[in-house]
Formats: C-alpha cells, sequence, structure tokens
C-alpha cells in the first residue's frame, strides 16, 4: 500500500503531541520541519558558544518520533540538569547531540545518528542549515530581535506584532521545502504563533512550497492566547496571520471544543493569558472536538523558560486527523 506523506511544520514542544499521536499509523510517512530561531535557555549557549544551529527542538522531534520501547534511553536524553556551573538548565539530550555533532562533522549527520538510535518513524528535517535571528516589528514601530526576547517580553502593555522578518535572511533546507512540494497533507501548529510556527514559514522559499503544494493544508490552532503574540487575537486572527505568511488559506482549521479545567486558566490568568476566543463561525472546514490533554504540565527541574501548562492530547490529535487523512 502506498503510504501517504504527512509533513508538520513547527518542531517546539506543541509539535509533540501531533508527532506522537501519527507515528502509530504505518501507512503515514511522517516528516517534520523543525525552527532553528531558538536562542532562549541552553540554545543561546550552543548557538553563542560553540556555533552551532539550535537543537532543543530536533531533540524533541526525535523523541516524539522515536519507535525505541526504551523508556530508560527516553529518561536520558530528557533528563535536565538543575545545577552545576555550565550545566543547569541543559538536557543532557542536547549535550549528546553536540557532541554527535563534532563527530559527525555537523548537526544533519548528527540527527540522522540519533534518528537510528532511536529508530524514528519519519524524518527529522531543520528548515535551514543558516543561522539567523527572528525580529519582530510592534504596531507602536518598535522592534525586537531574539526569538527568546519576544516570546518572554518585558513590557506590559499589550503589542500587537505587525511584521515577522529574519536576520539575516536565509534560504531553506532543500529538503525542508522538497517534503513540504511532495506532501500529501500539511499539518502547521500547534506551537507559539509567531515564534514557532511562523518563524518556519518566513525562511526561504517555504511558504512558496506550501502555496504550490497540492497537499491538504491543516492548522492546528492554538487553546491559549500567549504574552506578546496573541493577546488581542481570537481564533480567526490566528487564521488570518497564518494566510497572511503563507499565501494560502488552511484547507481544514482544528479546534478545541469543551471546557478548560478551572485551575489550569487561573494558572494562565496570573500571567495574563487567556482562552483564545473561537470566532470561526459555521465554517464547513473548522472541526472542532475536545484535543486537551487532562493533565496540566508542571515545570521541570533547571528549566529556566516559560512553558505552557496546558497541552493537546497525542491521542485524541489522531483520532481526528485520522478521520481527515483517510
Amino acid at each position: 500500500m502506498k503510504k501517504k506523506h504527512v509533513v508538520v511544520v513547527g518542531g517546539g514542544t506543541g509539535t509533540t503531541p501531533v508527532l506522537s499521536g501519527l507515528k502509530v499509523f504505518d501507512d503515514l510517512a511522517l516528516s517534520v520541519i523543525v525552527s532553528m530561531t531558538d536562542d532562549g535557555g541552553s540554545n543561546a549557549v550552543v548557538r553563542d558558544e560553540f556555533g552551532l544551529l539550535p537543537l532543543s527542538d530536533l531533540r524533541k522531534s526525535i523523541i516524539a518520533l522515536a519507535d525505541s520501547h526504551n523508556d530508560l534511553l527516553r529518561e536520558i536524553f530528557t533528563y535536565r540538569f538543575a545545577k552545576g556551573e555550565g550545566l543547569a538548565g541543559h538536557t543532557l539530550g542536547n549535550l549528546i547531540l553536540m557532541g554527535l555533532t563534532d563527530m559527525k562533522h555537523g548537526e544533519v549527520a548528527a540527527v540522522d545518528a540519533l534518528s537510528r538510535l532511536f529508530r524514528v518513524k519519519g524524518h527529522v528535517i531543520p528548515v535551514t542549515l543558516e543561522k539567523t535571528t527572528l525580529v519582530a516589528t510592534y504596531d507602536d514601530g518598535t522592534s525586537i530581535q531574539s526569538e527568546h526576547a519576544i516570546d518572554e517580553p518585558t513590557f506590559d502593555k499589550q503589542k500587537r506584532i505587525t511584521r515577522l522578518e529574519l536576520n539575516p535572511q536565509v534560504k531553506e533546507n532543500p529538503q525542508a521545502s522538497a517534503a513540504i512540494r511532495n506532501a500529501d497533507y500539511i499539518i502547521v501548529g500547534p506551537g507559539d504563533l509567531f515564534t514557532t510556527t511562523l518563524a518556519n514559514i518566513i525562511v526561504g522559499d517555504i511558504a512558496e512550497a506550501i502555496q504550490s503544494s497540492s497537499g491538504t493544508f491543516i492548522f492546528i490552532t492554538n487553546l491559549m492566547t500567549k504574552r506578546g503574540q496573541t493577546d488581542a487575537m481570537k481564533l480567526r486572527d490566528t487564521v488570518n496571520e497564518i494566510t497572511t505568511y503563507v499565501g494560502r488559506e488552511p484547507d481544514c482549521i482544528i479546534a478545541h471544543k469543551g471546557v478548560i479545567p478551572k485551575e489550569i486558566m487561573n494558572k494562565y490568568a496570573a500571567s495574563g493569558q487567556k482562552r483564545l476566543e473561537d470566532d470561526l463561525g459555521e465554517d464547513p472546514c473548522v472541526v472542532r472536538q475536545d484535543v486537551i490533554f487532562d493533565e496540566h504540565i508542571e515545570t521541570e527541574e533547571g528549566d529556566t523558560l516559560v512553558r505552557s501548562f496546558l497541552r493537546h492530547d497525542p491521542d485524541k490529535l489522531a483520532k481526528i486527523l485520522r478521520s481527515i487523512l483517510i
């Protein structure tokens, strides 16, 4: 039986449940396009001191697609150091990837080697092989350069990002654009709208590849607003941003339908975030179902970055996506 080619664009924490859910289907050929602008936490050391591409999202995608049943191996690669000068905040997996990059003379070869070790069910593809920095311009004319600074802004008032670009502009990894053009299905999201999802789409000819692909274009919406990125937005606003940057409207939109536990809503409210209001209307392209993971996520010891408490559920997403893919 000919496999359906599915390309997932993102690479961050939001992409993990999509990959984890879909990898169980043997009739799918999976690829994930991973953003390469992350410069927060341990990635700052990886980029600045070692001159490497950021490794965290590559590691997450490899683990999400792993066919290995060795739980100890997974624990080793996700273990995060909570103390130690120069070590605190790093995951053991990132350090091993750094060593592999040196041994194999490049990040791509290191990813391939680690993919074989984990018997990865798919292909993990960096969106670019060149170093670049994310730049956001806001509606008050100010700009911020640095994915981490955009992701965790220091300003208090609400601003809206009016332009997202790269400095310098870089070419996409040819493997990434080729995978998209040959895809039967292109899945974008969930994940931070500007610093994960659109950070991929603005690279080189990625948007043009999605435009020209005959594959079905699926957008999985986020659950909550993101401070400094989508504060005042509703779901239609996020769809419009995707459409503007890609140059193509999604063929299918997946949105959460159901209650979000009050204790989780209170956690988000404490940092000025709220549920993304569903204003998509009675659109036949919109699929509304319960997609949330039933337990909220606790921050790991040693993790200095702000993480989501709420995640999408791999099994629920897989069931919805499976109904679309067949």
